[in-house]
């Protein structure tokens, strides 16, 4: 593997706007590749809109879904790609010919959908169907994986990740700055966006506190850190639908350290240089060498009902 630039990205989509968004999408690939970026991060369903999806019906879902890799949107990724030389990775709602909807994040390039993965674990919309298996992949020669939003916070979908041989995982999301029984946690008053200007300060407390960054700081770092992996954590900025997301956006490395994180209350890009040295240095490496399944292989396959619960919901 030699050294590697990738991009993460932040900014304000528009609820079903894939036009808008894809324009956006656009105009920040051209940016990361001007720096040099070879691959470039976008949030979850950064294509078609999140948050806006608790409302629809199936119907309505089933409308602004696509088929995968057949349908406009990743055609368009793909002209992107080709038109700035940069791999892309971004997320939609894809149908298939059976009607079932799925969250999906797709990695392409200038020759069409190179991966696909499709949320383990969604629920912003109950006609949502499961995705059901996890995707490695190769980028420019590092295995690469995707985990979307909640799917990180389950930690044993990180480490079989990882242990499918994942070195790099995309971390699309679009969290923070939500109700929780976490204390500290909530909303973010959508004025403060309006008036960012004038009083970025006020913004930026709440963006960065409770609510927002400091939970992130909490579990993002020990993703990296235990599995060893160069995590790629994309977030919206900006009004989704009637809730203020936060962006930090960021790249932390196999140490669990933040290499690149983008720090603009707009539309901003991140982009860190990825070195293949730092994946058996770090203490993870040597963890998981260290691991020892007979003792524990029965009791973490053991059987159990998933009951998945969204407290802002």
């Amino acid at each position: 593997m030699e050294n590697i630039k990738i991009a993460t990205a932040q900014f304000e989509n528009r609820s079903g706007d894939k036009a808008y968004n894809l324009q956006i999408i656009s105009q920040l690939s051209k940016q990361a590749a001007t720096k040099g970026a070879k691959v470039i991060s976008f949030h979850e369903c950064s294509v078609t809109g999140y948050t806006f999806a608790r409302h629809l019906s199936k119907e309505q879902l089933l409308d602004i879904a696509e088929f995968i890799p057949n349908g406009e949107s990743i055609k368009k990724l793909t002209e992107i790609s080709r038109e700035h030389n940069i791999t892309i990775l971004a997320g939609l709602f894809e149908k298939d010919s059976e009607d079932k909807i799925y969250k999906a994040y797709v990695c392409v390039n200038e020759n069409g959908l190179v991966a696909k993965f499709r949320k383990l674990h969604p629920f912003i919309n109950p006609h949502l169907s499961a995705g059901n298996e996890y995707v490695v992949f190769d980028l420019f020669g590092w295995k690469c994986g995707i985990l979307i939003c909640y799917d990180n916070n389950i930690i044993e979908n990180v480490r079989a990740t990882k242990l499918l041989g994942a070195d790099v995982i995309f971390m699309p999301h679009v969290t923070m700055c939500t109700p929780s029984t976490r204390p500290g946690a909530g909303f973010v008053d959508p004025v403060l966006w309006k008036n960012r200007e004038s009083d970025p300060t006020s913004l930026r407390q709440e963006f960065d506190g409770a609510k927002g960054r400091s939970w992130l700081m909490k579990w993002l770092p020990a993703r990296a850190y235990d599995n060893a992996v160069y995590a790629i954590f994309s977030n919206p900025i900006g009004m989704d639908d009637d809730q203020l997301k936060n962006g930090c956006s960021m790249i932390l490395d196999p140490y669990g350290d933040i290499i690149a994180e983008c720090r603009e209350l707009d539309n901003d890009i991140a982009v860190a240089t990825l070195t293949p040295e730092k994946l058996e240095r770090a203490g993870g490496f040597r963890y998981i060498k260290a691991r020892r399944p007979d003792l524990y292989g029965d009791i973490i396959g053991r059987e159990h009902t998933s009951e998945q619960k969204v407290v802002w919901l």
